[in-house]
């Protein structure tokens, strides 16, 4: 039986924290080229894609370049020439919104379909499937019992967010930030209004919460459902964060390559999609870098608790209680606390006080559970305390990194003086060297045989070598100098080799054997789906170009609109979310709970104000312009 391969996909900013990725166990990265990803502040050039895809593919790995934002017609020339460059560079795979690529002259390469074009049904899948898609991102708010399904009518690959910050809409269907600063999220601009502070008032006016970052959700962490997610069809695992710095991705994605490792081993079903292990390095805890605290979201297909609370911002890992302040004649403050956690020199804390007034500080000088800080603040005893900055752990995040090393496997044999060394790498790759020096025999074969299996057990590159057996029908002395330069020639020519079955492009689309979507460099050569129906129509398409428009009446719109961005409607539908404010504030019909305001809600934000609707057939919530 073949194995499932499966992959840890992490975000690279840039090509250094890429690098970094992989080192700490990534199976695949995800990374912008200079336009159109989505990220206005995390462009790369395509040299550094191609050395950073040089570097992944020595270890198996794949590098995906993300060109998903919405195209005018005047760009479709340019994300097609970039498309080009990232296939020339050696990239795996293109992530894509705009659809109207797929009637493009795009290069050989596999589309994966962007969580922005909101795969949160088994329509939507479907018809990414029968457009050619090769993997299909999944909406971050399904439950498994919905990717399951998801996974029981396509064969499409799953691909599924697990950790990292939420947006509070549906992908792809947030269009507050152009509406209120003319910067659009589906062009990579978003301003995060989600994150900012609103007044929820109800009809009459009356305030029901005041200046809360009320929008503001918390991280996912599926860190626990990674077997179940695998079960339900996921292969690929997705961390969020292609603006995050590089100690935030070492200590995230090596936490996950631990979790995966464990379910992986001894398992007869998956394998890790890349090689090595890794060996050594620091001690993960997704803890100690930004987080917001952590929420599962919907995967149990049942509501929790999703606001992040008093803050938008990282409060970090708890420490505890705050008992006694002072200040000295300075002002300067100090506080004792009550944890099992002790603050150190250095470390940012967060402080929420008992009135919910988020407070960051730097704390200058610790002793036992006491801390002082040069910063001007009061402090309430009863205030909760959190460390988001911690000045031990970030310093050996970048002087203690792992070494991440793919296994070798030696067998030696020496017949009639002459030695040979056959070396099998982990994915198959094999080498023989036939030795042609000749040595002295040795007078104590035990002790022969001691100094072999220890000088050739090192690394080599980014190998670590195992000598599994040495036959020899009379022993010989082979000099210290000999066997290393045997070790370092099987590393030269193992990275000569091309790697089996590992770091190869993505490949066909499930079922077709004409190729990916645009495969033929012509125009028009996307694979024709079925006509539309059900929830697929019932959605905003993002139609920025006259291809995403030809696209979607060939598919069998009624009608193909103009996006947000080019033509703003008058009241418009701004967010359509699973997250609730009612559920959030104990106030859901579908939970028996009674209003006890009049509706409808408006969230009110600089001057601006936002109604609030309910749709609670579909159990969700919806703000309008």
């Amino acid at each position: 039986m073949q194995l499932r391969e499966l992959e840890i996909l992490a975000p690279a900013k840039n090509i250094d924290i890429g690098i970094a990725a992989i080192d700490c166990g990534a199976d695949a990265l995800y990374i912008a080229g200079p336009s159109f990803g989505a990220r206005e502040a995390a462009g790369n050039p395509i040299s550094d894609i191609e050395k950073l895809a040089g570097y992944s593919h020595k270890f198996g790995a794949k590098v995906y370049m993300v060109l998903n934002t919405i195209l005018y017609d005047n760009e479709i020339e340019s994300a097609v020439k970039l498309a080009t460059q990232a296939y020339e560079a050696g990239c795996d795979a293109l992530i894509i919104q705009d659809l109207g690529l797929l009637k493009a002259a795009l290069p050989p390469i596999p589309l994966f379909a962007s969580t922005q074009t909101n795969i949160r049904d088994v329509e939507q899948a479907i018809l990414m499937e029968s457009l050619g898609f090769k993997r299909a991102i999944l909406a971050r708010e399904l439950s498994l019992e919905q990717i399951s399904a998801i996974r029981k009518n396509t064969n499409i690959e799953l691909e599924s967010f697990v950790h990292g910050a939420l947006c509070v809409s549906y992908s792809g269907q947030c269009y507050i930030s152009s509406r209120v600063t003319g910067r659009s999220s589906n062009r990579g601009e978003c301003a995060q209004m989600c994150r900012s502070s609103y007044n929820l008032t109800d009809n009459r006016g009356k305030v029901i919460v005041k200046d809360r970052p009320i929008l503001s959700l918390k991280d996912l962490n599926l860190a626990g459902y990674i077997p179940a997610l695998a079960d339900a069809g996921v292969t690929s695992f997705k961390i969020e964060g292609r603006l995050k710095g590089a100690s935030y991705i070492k200590n995230v994605v090596r936490y996950y390559r631990g979790v995966m490792d464990s379910f992986l081993d001894g398992n007869q079903t998956y394998k890790s999609s890349s090689l090595g292990k890794l060996y050594g390095g620091f001690t993960p805890r997704p803890e100690s870098t930004f987080n917001r605290g952590y929420t599962n979201l919907f995967i149990e297909g049942q509501r929790d608790e999703w606001s992040s609370g008093e803050s938008a911002k990282s409060t970090g890992e708890y420490i505890g209680k705050i008992i006694s302040t002072a200040k000295d004649r300075r002002g300067n403050l100090t506080f004792r606390y009550t944890s099992s956690n002790r603050v150190e020199n250095g470390d940012g804390l967060c402080i929420i006080t008992p009135s919910g007034e988020v407070i960051g500080i730097r704390a200058s000088v610790t002793e036992s559970r006491e801390v002082t800080t040069n910063e001007q603040v009061t402090l309430p005893p009863g205030s909760l305390l959190y460390r988001n900055y911690n000045h031990t752990f970030e310093r050996e995040l970048a002087a203690n990194m792992p070494k991440r090393l793919i296994s070798v496997f030696l067998t030696i044999t020496c017949k009639n003086g002459k030695t040979t060394v056959k070396a099998v790498s982990e994915d198959g790759r094999e080498i023989t060297l036939a030795i042609e020096k000749r040595f002295e025999p040795a007078r104590d074969p035990a002790l022969v045989q001691e100094s072999v299996a220890r000088q050739l057990g090192k690394t080599a590159g980014i190998y670590k070598f195992e000598v599994k057996s040495f036959n020899a029908d009379e022993y010989l002395f082979y000099p210290i100098s000999e066997l290393n330069e045997i070790r370092r020639e099987i590393a030269t020519k193992l990275d000569e080799m091309d790697i089996q079955n590992a770091g190869e492009p993505a490949g066909k689309p499930a079922g077709d054997s004409g190729g990916s979507a645009g495969d033929s460099g012509e125009p028009g050569r996307y694979r024709k789906a079925k006509p539309l129906k059900g929830q697929a129509l019932d959605y905003r398409a993002n139609i920025s170009n006259a291809l995403s428009k030809e696209l979607y009446l060939e598919l069998g719109a009624k009608s193909a609109d103009e996006a947000f961005e080019i033509s703003p409607p008058g009241q418009a539908e701004l967010m359509r979310c699973k997250y609730c404010i009612k559920f959030e504030l104990g106030s859901c019909p579908k939970e028996g709970s009674r209003t006890k305001y009049e509706e409808p809600l408006w969230l009110e934000n600089g001057g601006r104000k936002f109604r609030v609707a309910f749709d609670c057939n579909r159990c969700e919530m919806v703000i309008f312009g």
